[in-house]
C-alpha cells in the first residue's frame, strides 16, 4: 500500500491515544476530503486486524475506495468522508471481534464491510461513539460458537431458515449455502429442536463417469456428499459426527431411496438440487412430516442433467413462488465468500453468459 500522511482536515480516533497528523502530498485517484487515524491499545490484536502483510487493509482499500497505512498499532485512513467513516467503523468492529474471537478471515472483513453499508440500523451515526451490535443473524454450535452471516444474502438466508419450514436457496458456488444450512441444522440438533438430520443429494456426476462404486450404501454415496461431511466436521467434533452416523441421528439418504418415507421432527437437507428431475423434486418435497424443516440448495448455472431433462429446482421455485410457509433466497456472484478470486471467477463467467447465453435445454 502507498504511504499516507495527514493534513489539516485530519482527526484522530484512538483506542488508547494518538497524535496530530502531518501534512502530505495528494494521492492520485483518492479523494482528499477526509483523514482519520486510529490507534489500538493492543499491538498483537492490531496486527490481527491488519492481517498478514496487511492483507485485510489491502482488501478494504479495494472494496471501500480508501487508502490505509498502518504503522505499529496505528492506521491512517484517507479518502472520501463517507468512505473513511465507513472504514473506521469496520476497523473498530474488526478490533472488537478479534478481542473476543482471536482470529479473522477475509470473509469476516467482507461481512463487516457489508454491514457497514447499512449505517444506522447497525452502527448508528458515523460520529457517535462505539459501534452498535451487529444486526446480521448468527447461529451457534458447541464446537464453533457463534457464527455470524457475512453478508446481506447470508443474513436473509438465516432469517428465512428461522421463519419458514421450507427454504430454497439458489446461487453460485462459494456463497455458503451448504455450510450455513449444515450449521443451522446442527444448532437445531444440539438445542433439542430436532431429533434427526437427514442429508440427501442426487448422485449425478459433474460431466464425468465414475463407474461402479464398491462398498455399502454409505460408501457409494459418500463421494457425492463430501462437501456436507466437511461442513459437519466444521460444526461438530469428529467423534460426535461418527456416533451420530452410527446411531442414525445423522442419516445419509440417497435421493432415489426417499420415496415412501415421511420425515418427522427432522432437519432435511437436499444439496445440489439443480440436478434433481421434476419427478424427484416433487417426491422429495412431499416427504416433509410434522415438526420438520426442509432446506433445498442448488446452483441453476451448474446443471449436470442429461439434455432434455428439466431441473426440478428451477421448476419448483417457479411453481411454489408465493406459497405460504416457503421462502426463497437468491445468492449472487457478489455474495461469494469462499475466496476473493472465486468471486472474480464467478463474476467473469456470469458476464460471459450474459454476452453469449448458452442454448436452452429442451423441455
Amino acid at each position: 500500500m502507498r504511504p499516507i500522511s495527514g493534513g489539516p482536515r485530519g482527526r484522530d480516533t484512538s483506542f488508547g491515544g494518538g497524535e496530530p497528523l502531518a501534512a502530505a502530498d495528494a494521492v492520485p485517484g483518492i479523494a482528499e476530503d477526509s483523514e482519520i487515524a486510529l490507534t489500538f491499545e493492543d499491538n498483537r490484536l492490531a496486527g490481527l486486524v491488519f492481517g498478514h502483510y496487511d492483507q485485510n487493509l489491502a482488501h478494504m482499500e479495494r472494496r471501500l475506495g480508501v487508502m490505509l497505512n498502518a504503522l505499529g498499532n496505528r492506521v491512517v485512513v484517507k479518502g472520501d468522508p463517507d468512505a473513511t467513516s465507513r472504514a473506521r467503523r469496520v476497523l473498530e468492529r474488526l478490533y472488537e471481534r478479534v478481542t473476543v474471537e482471536g482470529a479473522l478471515t477475509l470473509g469476516d472483513v467482507d461481512g463487516l464491510i457489508q454491514e457497514s453499508g447499512l449505517q444506522g440500523s447497525l452502527f448508528g451515526p458515523a460520529e457517535t461513539g462505539p459501534a452498535a451490535p451487529a444486526a446480521f443473524e448468527h447461529i451457534a454450535t458447541r464446537k464453533r460458537g457463534p457464527v455470524r452471516a457475512r453478508n446481506a444474502a447470508q443474513d436473509a438466508y438465516l432469517k428465512a431458515l428461522r421463519a419458514h419450514e421450507l427454504v430454497f436457496a439458489d446461487g453460485p458456488a462459494g456463497t455458503g449455502k451448504t455450510w450455513l444450512a449444515v450449521g443451522y441444522a446442527v444448532s437445531l440438533l444440539e438445542s433439542g429442536r430436532a431429533d434427526k438430520l437427514v442429508l440427501s443429494r442426487p448422485a449425478v456426476e459433474a460431466g464425468e463417469r465414475l463407474g461402479f462404486l464398491p462398498g455399502d450404501m454409505r460408501d457409494k454415496v459418500d463421494p457425492y456428499l463430501r462437501p456436507i461431511y466437511d461442513a459437519l466436521h466444521d460444526f461438530m467434533e469428529t467423534r460426535h459426527v461418527e456416533r451420530a452416523l452410527q446411531t442414525g441421528i445423522i442419516e445419509i439418504a440417497p435421493l432415489a431411496f426417499m420415496r415412501g418415507r415421511t420425515l418427522s421432527n427432522a432437519v432435511v437437507l437436499l444439496d445440489e438440487a439443480q440436478n434433481t428431475t421434476s419427478m424427484q423434486m416433487k417426491m422429495f418435497l412431499t416427504r416433509l412430516g410434522e415438526g420438520s424443516r426442509m432446506i433445498i440448495n442448488g446452483d441453476p448455472t451448474q446443471i449436470d442433467l442429461p439434455p432434455g431433462q428439466r431441473s426440478g429446482l428451477v421448476e419448483a421455485v417457479r411453481i411454489l413462488e408465493g406459497v405460504e410457509g416457503i421462502a426463497r433466497v437468491r445468492f449472487a456472484e457478489a455474495d461469494v465468500v469462499r475466496h476473493d478470486l472465486v468471486r472474480r471467477i464467478v463474476t467473469a463467467y456470469e458476464a460471459q453468459t450474459r454476452v453469449a447465453p448458452p442454448p436452452e435445454r429442451p423441455a
